[in-house]
């Protein structure tokens, strides 16, 4: 490939800056290295383990990679179609909470395999979302919530870097959980 069809390559998906390119290819990187981590605590389970509580919360590994595919999800969404891809919390009903409380259990049917292969679908998803976008200063406001600054605006940079957090903050529970569970650690 010539350097000019290279430069053509790069701006098709925004990456014309070599800083560009590292930032993006960080951001992938720690995002696989998150879910890597929240994935390893899964290991050799079956689905009851996976739906097992072992702790005073209410959180149980299939659970918790649930709710992070969903959050993923939707901050993925947030991304390329601002607020309006978000829950909107202050209309949600009682119902609205019990099916979001349910993303954190495993559910009858639900099985470690679908729950795997569905968040390794939206880190697909996120994944192409990185490559892609043409500025990962690209902005929208936040929607409303008792969370979030008033008026404030979010770039692309700062969702990845808060699905990595979650992320991260999700494996650390979930190493907690496995190690309750059958003495397991992901680390040490």
């Amino acid at each position: 490939m010539s350097a000019q069809e290279l430069t053509s390559a790069e701006t098709a998906v925004g990456e014309t800056a070599p800083g560009n390119r590292t930032e993006r290819a960080d951001l992938r990187a720690m995002l696989a290295h998150q879910r890597h981590f929240l994935r390893f605590t899964t290991r050799d389970l079956t689905d009851e383990q996976a739906g097992r509580r072992t702790t005073a919360s209410e959180l149980c590994l299939g659970g918790l990679i649930k709710h992070v595919s969903s959050v993923e999800r939707g901050w993925a969404r947030f991304i390329l179609e601002g607020p309006s891809a978000m829950v909107d919390f202050s209309a949600m009903t009682e119902e609205d909470f019990a099916e979001r409380a349910a993303e954190f259990r495993m559910l009858p049917g639900d099985t470690l395999e679908g729950v795997l292969a569905e968040y390794a679908r939206v880190a697909e998803r996120t994944d192409e979302i990185v490559d892609s976008l043409p500025d990962l200063d690209l902005s929208h406001p936040l929607p409303k919530a008792p969370w979030f600054e008033p008026n404030a605006r979010w770039s692309a940079r700062r969702v990845l870097l808060h699905i990595v957090a979650e992320t991260a903050q999700h494996a650390g529970h979930a190493d907690i959980i496995r190690e309750s569970l059958d003495g397991a650690k992901s680390m040490g």
